[in-house]
């Protein structure tokens, strides 16, 4: 079975940890590392043989286009993060449409491509702002992968489906993948559980998951995590500190191993949205 390799394409300052120490509109003053780190994840896919989903920043986008050609070029799935890395839940309606829309527009004025696919920030869609399923319709998207179904402090939906469903919008909703364990679902996606983990846990979770479902499997990260040399905030809580730096420098080979261990592919691909 082939899973899906999805990639949010955001900066390592723009992350929802850092929020409250750096604003958007000092973005343009840091020194950016993204188009390298991005580069880095498609020479190792090019090196695999994998095609991946890049759910990317308006903002990244407006300011490295060449990057974002070279994505689509390479035999990628462009899709949306938004414009701005604000979360869903704490947005507007209003403010939310111009956000998903503008983001929209701009890659598809970038890439030449039709842009199906959204990933909120954060995974903030909440039972609280369901109608931003609504809007995603009204802007043309056809899906969404904003949900993970799992207990955490900032996000997650435990109660929802576990795999793809139709919303009364006509928004097909993917989350995040997850492991039944003990009455509850155990996170297995990536991103930082992909680095807290030991790599044989997270082989384990992925064998495990596909023996018993017959849903792709998804495995997302960023591409700040395959950089350990990036500066340091200041003034970030330990528990910020904790879940953004940890075993950075493991990331890099730990990917290796997961392209070398199962096959992938973009979600588009995989759900019939190319």
């Amino acid at each position: 079975m082939q899973h899906a390799m999805t990639i949010d394409v955001e900066d390592y300052f723009q992350v929802s940890a850092f929020e409250n120490l750096v604003k958007p509109k000092d973005w343009d003053s840091i020194t950016p590392r993204v188009e390298a780190n991005t580069d880095k994840l498609l020479q190792l896919f090019a090196d695999h043989n994998t095609t991946a989903t890049f759910f990317t920043l308006g903002w990244i986008a407006q300011r490295f286009p060449a990057m974002i050609r070279r994505i689509v070029a390479q035999g990628h799935e462009l899709a949306s993060h938004g414009t701005m890395h604000q979360r869903a839940s704490a947005q507007t309606r209003e403010e939310f449409k111009a956000d998903v829309g503008d983001a929209k527009r701009l890659l598809e004025d970038l890439s030449g491509k039709p842009i199906v696919g959204y990933r909120a920030p954060s995974f903030s869609f909440t039972k609280n702002n369901l109608w931003a399923y609504e809007v995603l319709a009204e802007e043309g998207y056809r899906y969404s992968s904003s949900v993970y179904p799992v207990v955490h402090d900032h996000y997650g939906i435990p109660d929802a489906p576990r795999f793809r469903y139709h919303t009364d919008s006509g928004i097909d909703e993917i989350p995040l993948s997850t492991l039944p364990l003990f009455g509850r679902n155990l996170p297995i996606s990536g991103g930082g559980y992909f680095r807290l983990y030991p790599y044989a846990l997270t082989r384990w979770a992925v064998n495990r998951f596909s023996s018993k479902e017959t849903q792709p499997y998804i495995f997302y990260m960023h591409p700040w995590e395959v950089d350990p040399n990036q500066p340091r905030m200041q003034g970030a809580s330990a528990k910020s500190r904790f879940r953004h730096y940890l075993n950075l420098k493991r990331v890099e080979a730990r990917l290796t191993h997961l392209l070398d261990d199962f096959e992938w592919s973009s979600m588009a691909k995989l759900y019939g949205y190319a």
